[in-house]
Parts: C-alpha cells; sequence; structure tokens
C-alpha cells in the first residue's frame, strides 16, 4: 500500500501544483473526457487555494510530491443550483476539489491514499460534519475512487463549471 503524507502548500509549490493539474488535465484529454479542457483549474484558482489553506501536496514516503487536491471551506456556490439534496443541511462541511494524481506516479494506490487521508483528518476535525465533491460525467475512473471511499451520490449539476457539462455531486458524513 502506498504511504502518503498532506502537506499544505505555500506560494513556493504554486509551479509545482499547476504541473500537476495540467497533466491531470492532459490524463482526462486522453481518456476523452472532457473535464478540465478550458480555462479550469487555472493559476489564479490554485492561488487563492494557496492564500486560503486549501490547496494540499500529496507527498509520497520517498518525499516526491506525487499529486495536489485543495480541500475548501465554505460557502461552495458551486452547489447553490444543484439538482439533488445533501444528506445533512449543514454548513460545516469542506469540498473536495482539483484532485490529480501525476501520471509518472499513476498506478501506486496514491489516490486511494489520498481520499484515505483527508477522509480520516476530517473525521478527526470536531466541527465538520460533510465531505463533498463533484466529477464530470464522463470521469469513471473518479467516480469509482469517490464511490470506493463511501461517498454518495446526492445530485447533478448543469453548465455550472462550463456549458451544457454535467457533473455529479457526492456527500460523505463524517462527524
Amino acid at each position: 500500500m502506498a504511504i502518503i503524507k498532506l502537506v499544505k502548500a505555500t506560494q513556493k509549490d504554486l509551479d509545482r501544483i499547476i504541473e500537476i493539474l495540467a497533466d491531470g488535465r492532459n490524463q482526462l484529454a486522453e481518456k476523452g473526457v472532457d473535464q478540465w479542457q478550458g480555462d479550469y483549474p487555472n493559476r489564479d484558482h490554485v492561488k487563492e487555494d494557496i492564500e486560503k489553506g486549501f490547496a494540499f501536496l500529496v507527498v509520497s514516503d520517498d518525499e516526491q510530491t506525487v499529486g495536489a487536491l485543495s480541500v475548501v471551506a465554505p460557502p461552495e456556490h458551486d452547489y447553490d443550483t444543484m439538482d439533488g439534496h445533501w444528506l445533512i443541511d449543514t454548513d460545516k462541511y469542506r469540498v473536495i476539489h482539483r484532485v490529480a494524481i501525476h501520471s509518472k506516479h499513476a498506478g501506486h494506490g496514491y489516490a486511494s491514499r489520498m481520499f484515505e487521508e483527508v477522509i480520516e483528518y476530517m473525521k478527526k476535525a470536531d466541527d465538520i460534519k460533510s465531505l463533498r465533491i463533484d466529477t464530470h460525467e464522463d470521469n469513471k475512473a473518479m467516480q469509482h475512487l469517490i464511490e470506493k471511499n463511501g461517498f454518495k451520490r446526492v445530485g447533478t449539476l448543469h453548465g455550472v463549471y462550463r456549458k451544457n457539462e454535467i457533473s455529479y455531486v457526492y456527500e460523505l458524513l463524517v462527524g
């Protein structure tokens, strides 16, 4: 099993995160998934995530940065128009966004371990009740990873990230 740690990103990590997300964009394109093929996520999103303390690096046991993600505090207005219902009506949640494992490190279980680490961390946080995430309707690999980690599909987003794009929304109760 892959051993990882999540490390809060700083501005010096900006270029590395951008590189990982660009690689993630390429991986999605190679699989025919039309997610992240526009201007999302971009440098401004990542800079803001770092400034607010939301951005994390996924670091392997040999100290290599293998991936990145953001764990964003509410409010998450992207979900205001969700077609569906939350498992719990709360403002004590976090949203996982901008998840990518670099292709050089794919297939080693890092994504699974990353989810496990985030979930365990959130379960220990006294004030967090729910963990939320969404992904493109064609991103079957991410849907599988999300569901494998116990998230339940609670809704659908229509055109929130790009016109005519459909995303599925998931939630996991952690508190």
